[in-house]
């Protein structure tokens, strides 16, 4: 199937609020057109609908590299940094859409809440840093050093048995580096992008399939403060600290966050879910109470359809979700077959509703 069909099936199963689905077909399409920046862009906003922010904003950086023009992509992007709490890389992608797009009041919106949100941050920020002055003092005494490494602080290998080059992370009081082995690399197949709390590094290597390394970091950097250089054997990137915090992880841990902060001493009352920010809401609760009130919501015709569907879809295996996709983009979303065995063998044929036809759409 072509890759325009794929991508007018997969803005049909959005608009159906079949999120999952329309990823999978936008993905689909992105392999058999994968230099087509709407595609990248389209998939992100699905992606913010399933909350994969981090894949959002990966899919959003795609298209912005694809056509920097592309004002929707850089509001995708500011929109999933804003979720994940980047709100200055988000402001910088918002401010750079509104000028492609200034009659857009979406960006003025985003705009104002990301100028809210850090100045709540800076607010606060004082406030966190008397709090940890007693426990925080480092002293050449409490400082770990690594063996080859002469006071340069912790260092803590990461698993990486399903990853291609084999990476490692130590820190200082003021950054981390992270260490890649890939060797031979060519200074030109690598491109590293930093958010405020986002590593994101991809390896193009001719007839090989690219190295994609994005993970949340466990905690905040400086963007403009952070660097990196591709040696012969290795890549080094130094990751500058927006804090002195240590750093239990390389990758965002909510456990290891919360603990963090258990001795952290504020007037107010800490919020449930792992920020420093007062006033906030507990996130976790509210998504399990929404996902109750949905489960437990009484729908009629269509909506109930929809919803019964859904949950087929998402708690489906692997060959049941190939069925449903297949089935819907070969029928023009008229059959919506489970059984793969059968779907697998044949093209699906439409089956319109008793009295009515099934014409194609001629472009």
């Amino acid at each position: 199937m072509a890759s325009s069909d794929l991508e007018k099936k997969a803005k049909e199963a959005f608009i159906d609020d079949h999120f999952e689905l329309a990823v999978d077909l936008y993905t689909q399409a992105i392999a058999l057109s994968p230099s087509t920046a709407e595609l990248f862009s389209d998939r992100a906003q699905a992606n913010i609908k399933l909350q994969n922010f981090t894949e959002a904003v990966a899919d959003a950086n795609k298209a912005i590299e694809l056509d920097p023009a592309m004002a929707k992509a850089y509001l995708r992007k500011g929109v999933a940094c804003i979720k994940l709490e980047e709100y200055q890389t988000a402001k910088i992608a918002l401010e750079t859409g509104a000028s492609l797009a200034p009659e857009d009041f979406r960006f003025t919106k985003f705009i104002k809440e990301c100028d809210e949100r850090m100045a709540e941050e800076a607010a606060e920020l004082p406030k966190q840093l008397a709090s940890k002055a007693p426990t925080g003092v480092i002293t050449p005494n409490n400082i770990p050093t690594v063996v080859g490494l002469p006071n340069q602080g912790t260092t803590t290998p990461v698993s990486s048995t399903k990853s291609k080059y084999r990476h490692e992370f130590y820190q200082k009081p003021e950054e981390v580096v992270v260490t890649i082995f890939a060797k031979g690399i060519p200074t030109n197949s690598v491109v590293i992008d930093f958010g405020e709390q986002i590593l994101s590094v991809t390896i193009e290597l001719p007839n090989e399939e690219a190295y994609q390394f994005q993970h949340r970091l466990f905690g905040k950097i400086v963007p403009a403060k952070c660097r990196y250089i591709v040696m012969s054997t290795k890549i080094e990137i130094r990751l500058a600290k927006a804090d002195s915090t240590h750093w239990k992880s390389l990758e965002f841990n909510k456990d290891a966050a919360v603990v963090q902060k258990a001795n952290v001493k504020s007037e107010n009352p800490k919020p449930a879910y792992p920020s420093s920010k007062p006033r906030r809401v507990d996130w976790d609760k509210l998504e399990a109470q929404m996902k109750k009130e949905e489960k437990d919501e009484k729908l009629d015709g269509d909506a109930a359809l929809n919803k019964f569907f859904r949950e087929i879809y998402q708690d489906a295996d692997e060959d049941t979700r190939r069925a449903m996709s297949k089935s819907f983009v070969e029928s023009n979303g008229t059959v919506l077959s489970t059984n793969w065995k059968e779907v697998g063998l044949k093209k699906v044929e439409g089956s319109p509703p008793d009295g009515m036809e099934l014409k194609k759409w001629e472009y």
